[in-house]
């Protein structure tokens, strides 16, 4: 994640990249158009996320009857961004 962040980040007069284009043999592609990620990066990001998901739940606990309801009680303790809008 650290290199994908890591690169340089246009900018535009008017603030919304709209100055912005990418060169190509085949002509200009404008900002709004183009892919932030390629599919190699894609693959990284998504499998680096899984893999991160998978860790942090450990699905023994998921599914634990013993349990009850502990993990999501946890979950809502740990929240990084309490002041985050609600997606639902």
């Amino acid at each position: 994640m650290e290199d994908l962040h890591a690169r340089t980040t246009p900018d535009s007069k008017a603030g919304d990249y709209s100055g912005v284009v990418v060169v190509t043999p085949f002509g200009e592609i404008p900002s709004r158009r183009l892919s932030r990620f390629d599919d190699a990066e894609t693959k990284t990001l998504m499998v680096d996320v899984v893999q991160k998901t998978y860790e942090f739940i450990r699905p023994r606990e998921l599914f634990d009857e013993k349990l009850d309801g502990t993990l999501i009680l946890r979950l809502a303790e740990r929240d990084p961004t309490p002041q985050c809008e609600n997606p639902g």
